[in-house]
């Protein structure tokens, strides 16, 4: 996930990153077979830390028309989250002039079906007494409802009719396209949204992450001609095999299993997705130099290409690693910047997960104008050190533990389970991977961490956008 205000192709890829000098790669996990009938797994335990880092029962089953069901056992009396998680978002937007279709759905969605109008439907929600909702990213696309568990029936039949039979007219679309292009209007408003927009148009050339989940501005302005790409955008991504059925909570799987079957049986599989273009490796730094009209403190947003989300390459846990070390409030930089010489304000830096391979950011909120370049001196300098020096067992065997920690406090809630489940399944399409991913954390090493930020934190690897106030 970029920065927010308010996570495999068929193909090879070609990494946007610098190659990073292999290490030995652990085995990879057994493909799971799609299931006929329900299969009860358990959780795979961590190889060193003694537990698991998603340890809740899990029973899945595949329909014959390619939907997968996962049901998670977790202890909410009386509660579920029901979650549809379309692995679709703007990565999948690639015609020339049509970025920002997987957002606009979102908004679509709810405008009604063929059994259901949006007046019908939000009547049906109101008085299940549940909470509906949505959002997308860069690579899918979810929809939420959180409800107790005697509506389940209810809820399966309403969402399986919105996804098999939704329904909008012209004017209902021409209307939610103006939202969306409101929707842009506000976010354009914080300077931080608009660096993210350049950033990422200037580090892509020809992936589609070139551009945000919102989408260009030029195409959401057209989008209200847009009525016939729509329907076949909703007809090529809005099927069962590239749907995920997630609930999570105080659920009898068998009963989901029979509803989904009922309701999502006769739903047709649709066709062949279009490729993804494919990323070359950034050979020189890029640097973009904003103005804004407004006030605002100088802001400093940095880039670096990193690979795509893998359960089996430790590089990719390694980055996470290397943002605790160099970005967290106990880091050397942390402690210089804002504590001791109380130059920023905010400094944040992150490896976000991604289907294919995407950047890792960071942003600092800087005090004075004038310590602009002192910043980003000192932040290269820091990753350049790392490189080098590597960390020490105890530095980083605490690095690991709170990275576990941390992941186990997003698991405190059906709904918040839901959410850190369905982000794993957009990248994977495997509840497992959550495990499987978490495992490489006991292979990270020291000489993992020199090795990874060397072929990363390079200038020719380096997107910077900075941004200073209009005098």
């Amino acid at each position: 996930m970029r920065f927010a205000l308010t996570m495999l192709p068929a193909v090879p890829i070609f990494l946007a990153a610098p190659v990073i000098p292999p290490a030995p790669a652990p085995p990879a996990p057994a493909a799971a077979a799609a299931q006929s009938a329900p299969a009860a797994r358990p959780a795979a335990a961590h190889a060193s830390s003694g537990g698991q880092a998603f340890p809740f029962p899990v029973k899945e089953k595949t329909l014959p028309n390619g939907l997968k069901v996962y049901v998670v056992a977790f202890d909410s009396p009386g509660l579920v989250a029901y979650y549809s998680v379309v692995r679709t978002g703007s990565r999948n937007e690639v015609e020339p002039g049509k970025s920002g279709f997987a957002h606009f759905f979102e908004h679509l969605m709810f405008r009604g079906s063929e059994n259901y109008s949006a007046e019908k439907y939000n009547a049906v929600i109101k008085e299940m007494g549940a909470d509906s909702n949505a959002f997308t990213s860069d690579d899918l696309t979810v929809y939420h409802i959180l409800a107790s568990n005697t509506a389940l029936p209810k809820i399966v039949e309403i969402e399986a009719d919105r996804f098999q039979r939704l329904q909008y007219e012209e004017a209902k679309f021409q209307k939610e396209a103006r939202a969306v292009l409101g929707e842009y209007n506000k976010n354009a408003s914080n300077p931080i949204e608009k660096m993210v927009e350049v950033l990422y148009d200037n580090a892509f050339t020809t992936h589609t992450y070139k551009h945000t989940t919102m989408g260009f501005l030029k195409d959401i302005e057209n989008m209200p001609k847009e009525l016939i790409y729509s329907r076949q955008f909703f007809e090529r991504y809005y099927r069962p095999e590239n749907v995920i059925l997630l609930v999570v909570g105080d659920a009898d799987p068998e009963k989901v299993f029979r509803l989904v079957e009922k309701s999502y049986g006769e739903w047709q599989p649709g066709n062949k997705h279009p490729a993804v273009p494919l990323e070359p490796p950034q050979k020189k730094e890029k640097r973009a130099a904003l103005s804004w009209k407004g006030a605002t403190l100088p802001l400093l947003l940095e880039g670096y290409h990193t690979p795509a989300f893998s359960t089996v390459n430790v590089n990719v846990p390694t980055l996470d690693v290397l943002s605790e070390l160099l970005f967290a409030e106990r880091a050397p930089l942390y402690k210089r910047l804002v504590i001791n010489e109380q130059k920023v304000e905010t400094l944040v830096g992150s490896n976000d997960p991604h289907v294919d391979p995407n950047l890792f950011t960071v942003l600092a909120r800087i005090k004075k104008p004038a310590d602009v370049e002192y910043v980003e001196n000192a932040i290269h300098e820091e990753m350049a050190r790392i490189a080098r020096e590597g960390v020490d067992e105890k530095t980083l065997a605490e690095v690991l533990s709170h990275v576990k920690y941390a992941f186990a406090g997003q698991l405190s809630t059906a709904d918040k389970t839901a959410t850190t489940a369905a982000s794993f399944l957009a990248l994977t399409g495997d509840l497992e991977s959550i495990n499987t991913y978490f495992a490489l954390f006991d292979k990270v090493t020291s000489a993992d961490v020199k090795r990874v930020a060397a072929a990363i934190f390079t200038p020719a690897n380096r997107t910077v956008v900075t941004m200073k106030a209009d005098k």
